[in-house]
């Protein structure tokens, strides 16, 4: 899993995804993978006993389990939600958007994600580092900044510093405010002046870098773990592995997945999005004729 390019990955889509989109649809779309898995994926304890997931890996990115949160076919259900719930294009749109980017994100660690569920239960990995919550959040955060995973967050920084543009005051009022009026409705209710509103829109970005920093130093000043930049480490800790598979067999899931996602797309456009257009083109006046 991936500690912090989630958080940076908004800024980025925002900056170069040339749509009209919500910068709080696609946060809100990186957030829904995890939002139901991450506290069962390390655990916590209650009067000395840990509760959590007895196989976290499996609960979190497989089947039987939550790993249908990672899968493409995910993204469109919740954008087809979101647009059936909105009537906008914007959010629909966003979700869709940062959905994708967290689960092909997630692809990178050693159990990857099943992109293409429920037309194939095939793990997509590329096995850049290990996945390693079975060593509860301590555990993971030392091995994930020891490692490739470190690594990546600190290249989607770099990506997100250099669109720097989109942190800006002017870049928030041109762009990110008029693509959802729900920035204009928070200000309006309770009062709040613009330059806490850009502090708002910035504040994840914050987050995000500051967490890459944090841990990176309790990693190796605290901690004392040791570097292993090699691909698929690091070596110190038990590595999840989603299995062995062929290139064949990936092949035959990325067709079948692909029908399957082109079909669900159209069938979501249909029930969610296209009643919801011809409303729209209706009322003002674009419709036939």
């Amino acid at each position: 899993m991936s500690w912090a390019a989630h958080e940076l990955e908004c800024y980025v889509i925002q900056r170069h995804v040339r749509l009209r989109i919500s910068y709080l649809a696609v946060l809100a779309g990186t957030l829904l993978p995890d939002v139901a898995t991450k506290l069962w994926v390390y655990g916590f304890s209650v009067g000395g006993h840990h509760i959590g997931a007895s196989d976290p890996a499996r609960f979190h990115r497989g089947w039987p389990g939550l790993g249908f949160t990672h899968s493409l076919t995910f993204g469109i259900i919740a954008a087809a939600v979101v647009m059936w719930r909105t009537s906008d294009s914007a959010w629909g749109l966003g979700v869709l958007v940062g959905q994708w980017a967290h689960a092909l994100t997630d692809v990178n660690d050693s159990v990857g994600t099943m992109l293409f569920f429920p037309f194939s239960t095939e793990h997509f990995s590329t096995g850049m580092w290990a996945y390693a919550a079975t060593e509860g959040r301590h555990g993971d955060a030392a091995a994930y900044y020891s490692s490739l995973g470190g690594v990546w967050d600190v290249a989607w920084l770099a990506v997100a510093l250099l669109s720097w543009r989109v942190l800006t005051a002017d870049y928030f009022r041109t762009k990110v405010a008029p693509a959802d009026g729900r920035w204009d409705r928070l200000q309006r209710r309770f009062g709040l002046p613009d330059v806490v509103v850009v502090a708002v829109y910035r504040a994840y970005f914050l987050y995000g870098a500051c967490r890459i920093v944090a841990w990176t130093v309790w990693a190796h000043a605290v901690e004392r773990s040791p570097w292993d930049l090699s691909w698929g480490g690091p070596w110190f800790v038990e590595r999840i592995d989603a299995g062995a598979t062929s290139i064949e067999s990936l092949a035959v899931a990325t067709g079948i997945g692909t029908i399957g996602l082109a079909l669900t797309a159209l069938v979501s456009w249909r029930l969610c999005g296209a009643p919801w257009r011809r409303a729209g083109d209706g009322a003002d006046g674009r419709s036939g004729g």
